[in-house]
């Protein structure tokens, strides 16, 4: 069965017939169709056109006998669908389900018959979808031979394109939104129409999907109506029947109840459509005109048969809706809801999903305080599309922010990294971009796997982006990772982002890097005043950046990830070393640096606290590592005691009992210290305690 054949359909139909057996074959499953009509009210079927039949075949459903035990004979007594089992053509045995096709005044002029393979009777669905395209066909083949419609009219040789472009326009809608605009699009000038209103039905009330043609107070008074109270809605939907009225005058005998919505309405004619979808009716759609109105038999007939092609792709709309807004939640709540404000820097960010398919992605962006008012700045993409890519996005992220809280060098951290990735299976990669900036040393040191490196601008003005040699992705890399170290002089502005920001069909990466420097360079510059907060500059950037980056969002078939961050150095007034003998001196000598040191800063009564806390980290120094000490005060948002030695033992809290003499030491910095920790070096250790500043003030802006 792989024929096509016309035999009495006027050739300007051709295009519409052929499309509405495609349509009739893809509702079934079907793998043939068959379009039989009559010329007349008591003449015999005759064959029109038929999709998937062998010669064969075609010549035997030519012209059935009115009394033949066929389905479509059936049909066309009874006005009602008929569905056979076990229908024998070519050898093999079918279904067949065959649907009366209407004309516009009710009459049966013809029969859309179906072959399937499966042996079951199609369910109330396909029945109605059947339905729709039989109506459809009704409609093209009264429009064959129909004269001009009356003037004011659109044509009636046009009618059977509306639906066929309509139809193919639906096929392309994904959200409701898409929907409505097609519709709009493909309906309301063809019919010389003025406005369109789609509401769904939700939870008791309807919910504007979108309206064409109406003033927002109109549409405001129609969003508070309950659905109890629009007569209208109520009508249509309880019938099912479209309700189709020429003037205000017969709106007001049918709805008395509602003088108010027309008082405000500008239209003086409507055709009020109920949207059915799986048996039930989900909506109600009001194509409507400015001026009063008669609507002829066939309009009436196309657009019931609109609504009904309408709602199905609604349902459908409605379902990825539903479904892209979880998956849109997911991601949300896989992402920062807020990036920290932090005494080094100050990030703005965005996530910009895949237009093409408006999946969920695995781009992720993260900004995470460390010690010593350290930042890490943090930017990953989970190769591919999908809930499952996203999920895993979710894993890194917790997994970076674990790692990162125990103070790994960046290097260290992705090779931990790509241990969890391979963990995941052989078909899961990741790229990702760890870097941490010190505002003490003025450094960026980062470490890539697979992922475009950042892009600097000084405050002079020069931009760079280092060039390196790609390391592989997480999960297809080799550890030890490469850890680069950059210079950033006070307010230096810093992006990292994923390759959908700066690759497309017509740039490659390098190409994207060099437009995203050129467009840092050439904003105005953020670090001109002396306050610590650019974000709302920021914000601002980065809608700069993805605009100029991504022109026509809507064409891009991949997740884009941008963080942007002006980072400021820690001035070397709010900064205080000094060097201690690895003796027993040194706890006293420690004490006497701190005292001095915050009254110089007018912290006296944070004195006896830091006293105490340098103390016993020093003791503890002195009695369980090795030199050389260090002592190194900050002043921040918060007061920071570090001390480093040379050991790369683990500091840890004991369990002391009553009687034992030590083991309190760390207890003590625990409790009078906002948090504490230790980091390592490649030279040794760094113990860390952190207290409040009385009345939260950040000092030390240089």
């Amino acid at each position: 069965m792989k024929s096509s054949r016309t035999t009495d359909a006027p050739q300007g139909r051709q295009k519409t017939v052929t499309s509405a057996l495609r349509h009739a074959m893809s509702c079934l499953d079907g793998v043939a169709a068959v379009l039989h009509v009559r010329a007349s009210a008591d003449g015999p079927l005759r064959l029109s056109t038929s999709q998937g039949l062998s010669p064969e075949t075609v010549r035997t459903w030519t012209l059935p006998a009115q009394d033949q035990d066929l389905a479509p004979v059936h049909a066309m007594r009874l006005g009602t669908f008929v569905w056979t089992d076990g229908e024998e053509i070519d050898g093999r045995l079918y279904g067949l389900a065959s649907m009366p096709v209407p004309a516009g005044d009710g009459r049966t002029i013809g029969v859309l018959s179906v072959l399937t393979e499966g042996r079951g009777r199609p369910d109330a669905l396909q029945r109605s979808l059947l339905g729709v395209v039989a109506a459809w066909l009704g409609a093209a083949v009264e429009s064959a031979d129909a004269s001009p419609s009356p003037e004011g009219m659109s044509p009636r040789p046009d009618a059977t394109v509306r639906i066929d472009d309509l139809t193919a326009a639906l096929a392309e809608a994904l959200t409701s939104r898409d929907v409505v605009d097609a519709v709009a699009h493909h309906v309301l000038r063809p019919f010389a129409a003025d406005g369109l209103l789609v509401d769904l039905f939700m939870h008791g009330r309807p919910h504007l999907v979108h309206a064409v043609g109406y003033p927002e107070e109109f549409l405001r008074r129609i969003e508070e109506l309950p659905l109890t109270a629009n007569a209208v809605a109520i009508d249509v939907m309880t019938t099912r029947t479209p309700r189709f009225i020429g003037s205000a005058a017969e709106f007001a005998r049918n709805y008395p109840t509602m003088q108010q919505e027309l008082a405000l309405s500008p239209m003086s004619a409507w055709a009020f459509l109920p949207l059915i979808a799986s048996g039930h009716g989900i909506g109600l759609c009001t194509v409507s005109f400015s001026r009063p109105r008669s609507f002829t038999t066939e309009e009436r007939t196309l657009l019931t048969a609109l609504s009904s092609l309408v709602g199905q792709a609604l349902e459908r709309a409605r379902l990825y809706d539903v479904e892209h807004a979880r998956s849109q939640e997911l991601q949300h709540g896989l992402l920062p809801a807020e990036l920290p404000r932090l005494p080094a820097v100050c990030a703005a960010a965005r996530y910009l999903p895949a237009a093409l398919d408006e999946e969920v992605g695995g781009d992720w962006y993260d900004v995470i305080p460390l010690s010593a008012d350290r930042v890490a700045l943090v930017v990953g993409d989970v190769m591919g599309h999908g809930i499952a890519e996203a999920a895993t996005m979710g894993r890194l992220r917790t997994a970076v922010r674990t790692l990162a809280d125990l103070d790994m060098p960046p290097d260290e951290l992705l090779s931990r990294l790509h241990d969890l990735v391979s963990d995941l299976g052989e078909d899961f990669y990741a790229t990702c971009l760890y870097a941490v900036f010190d505002p003490v040393c003025r450094t960026l040191s980062y470490a890539t796997a697979g992922h475009p490196p950042p892009v600097t601008v000084h405050p002079d003005g020069t931009v760079h982006h280092p060039e390196l040699l790609p390391d592989p992705p997480l999960g297809a890399a080799e550890p030890p990772f490469a850890l680069h170290d950059l210079p950033l002089p006070d307010r230096s502005l810093l992006a990292l982002c994923t390759d959908g920001l700066i690759e497309s069909t017509n740039r490659d990466a390098d190409e994207g890097l060099d437009q995203l420097g050129r467009i840092l360079a050439g904003a105005p510059y953020l670090g001109r005043t002396p306050a610590r907060d650019d974000s709302q500059a920021l914000e601002e950037l980065c809608d700069l950046v993805t605009a100029g980056l991504l022109p026509n969002r809507e064409q891009t078939s991949d997740d884009a990830a941008l963080l942007v961050a002006q980072t400021y150095a820690t001035a070397a007034a709010d900064v205080a070393v000094c060097p201690l003998p690895d003796d027993p001196r040194a706890a006293g000598l420690a004490r006497a640096y701190v005292r001095d040191r915050l009254s110089h800063w007018g912290l006296d009564e944070l004195s006896m606290t830091t006293e105490l806390l340098v103390s016993e980290l020093v003791g503890n120094v002195v009695r369980h590592a090795q030199g050389p000490v260090r002592l190194r005060l900050l002043r921040s948002r918060t007061l920071i005691c570090e001390v480093y030695d040379g050991s790369l033992s683990t500091p840890r809290i004991r369990h002391a009992t009553h009687t034992d003499e030590g083991g309190r030491g760390l207890q003590l910095v625990a409790a009078l210290a906002k948090s504490w920790g230790a980091r390592f070096l490649h030279d040794g250790k760094c113990i860390w305690a952190e207290q409040d500043i009385p009345g939260g003030t950040v000092l030390g802006v240089s």
